[in-house]
């Protein structure tokens, strides 16, 4: 088998303002059912929050499919997935592929690095005196691209029966506390909600929140849950360090742009207190007692947010994300031009007040790509038909554990 049918891993590729994104997905096994109606789903998903820019009102993101499809189903070869960027169309001159025959009418060169942005560290390292040359990559444009992937991965995972949802817990200074709220008042969050929050009442402030800050030309971050259900115990692993899911996990979430801090479980409030109020203790259930037909290892708190030793335990995966401010301002910071060192407020690129749902989203994508891939190391196969035989065989050692 090749090593690569046993990881499944995604690139992506592409500038805010360029003609595409594009995402190469592998190690997605023969025979997995594709639904391109599903990738656009979550791609529009992404495009929705209260807050958003105007960016969002040009595109409206779908999907080509330019490979490793035929006839609705995976072939096992690399899959290639293209999003066209509509607003190339204004910006043919400046992101040209080719060498400029005569400059454009408006350049648009950036001088003027944003604090807390990539644009002067990325000058910096690369050289490149026109900023411009950083931010478009920079751009968390390009999570399209890992949605897309993500969107596969959450096909994978649903054939065997691990969903993913998200919810805002915070935002801003809104609650004051992070909010807690179960997987079934999660699912019944409305599809047209501005925030997606569990909590109508903080929703309701938390939109007047954004429109102050709006009003004073600021921004805002705050925090998402990702929660994963149905995850079979053992993913990941102990004997490594790269191994350890939880590791994989905090990599995959804080790569999310201006995520600051990963938590799993209640991992913060854990760190100050005592270790009996911390770990979960663990039961026998008998499927002989109650209305429960299943009997095993159970517990009945998660704090440890489905994760022990950097192995899922079967509990529902839990992870927060903290976001900072976007560090575009419509009334913008203190910075200086890299060419004059002269002080000079910072660039402003078309932006966002807050984007804490829509990273709720890519959240959602990012650990459904890490799952997909640990469950691709443990089951391997081809074929999804061999991935499941391995999966199910592999289920029921478990129940007779």
């Amino acid at each position: 088998m090749n090593d690569k049918t046993m990881h499944f891993r995604f690139t992506t590729a592409g500038e805010s303002h360029g003609p595409a994104l594009v995402t190469i997905v592998e190690g997605v096994p023969a025979g997995l059912p594709i639904d391109k109606s599903a990738i656009d789903r979550e791609l529009w998903r992404r495009q929705q929050g209260y807050g958003r820019g105007g960016r969002m009102k040009i595109e409206s993101d779908t999907v080509r499919i330019l490979s490793g499809v035929r006839h609705g189903r995976s072939l096992g070869s690399p899959i290639a997935l293209l999003i066209e960027n509509k607003d190339f169309v204004h910006w043919k001159d400046v992101m040209s592929a080719e060498p400029l025959t005569k400059e454009p009418q408006n350049p648009r060169t950036v001088t003027r690095p944003r604090p807390g942005h990539a644009d002067l560290a990325g000058g910096q390292k690369y050289q490149a005196r026109d900023l411009r040359d950083i931010l478009e990559r920079a751009s968390a444009r390009e999570t399209a691209s890992r949605v897309a992937a993500g969107a596969v991965a959450k096909q994978l995972l649903a054939i065997f029966g691990i969903e993913l949802r998200s919810h805002v817990v915070k935002l801003g200074a809104v609650p004051a506390s992070p909010l807690a709220a179960t997987w079934e008042a999660i699912c019944e969050i409305p599809e047209d909600s501005l925030i997606n929050c569990a909590d109508p009442l903080a929703e309701a402030q938390i939109i007047m929140h954004i429109d102050e800050t709006k009003k004073n030309g600021d921004t805002l971050g705050g925090i998402f849950e990702v929660v994963a259900r149905g995850v079979p115990v053992g993913l990941g692993s102990h004997t490594s360090w790269e191994d350890k899911l939880d590791g994989r996990i905090a990599r995959a979430v804080m790569s999310i742009h201006a995520v600051k801090a990963v938590e799993i479980g209640s991992g913060v409030a854990n760190a100050g207190l005592p270790g009996s109020e911390v770990h979960d203790e663990i039961f026998w259930k008998d499927k002989d007692r109650g209305s429960d037909t299943s009997s095993g290892f159970a517990r009945r708190t998660n704090r440890a947010g489905g994760l022990e030793g950097g192995i899922t335990n079967g509990e529902e995966l839990r992870v927060r994300g903290y976001m900072k401010p976007i560090s575009t301002l419509r009334k913008p910071l203190e910075s200086v031009d890299v060419d004059t060192k002269e002080s000079s407020l910072a660039a402003f690129e078309r932006s966002d007040i807050t984007a804490v749902p829509a990273a709720g989203v890519i959240g959602e994508s990012m650990i459904a790509i890490v799952l997909a891939n640990s469950m691709r190391e443990k089951f391997g196969g081809d074929s999804l038909d061999e991935m499941t035989r391995n999966y199910s065989a592999y289920m029921d050692s478990v129940e007779a554990f």
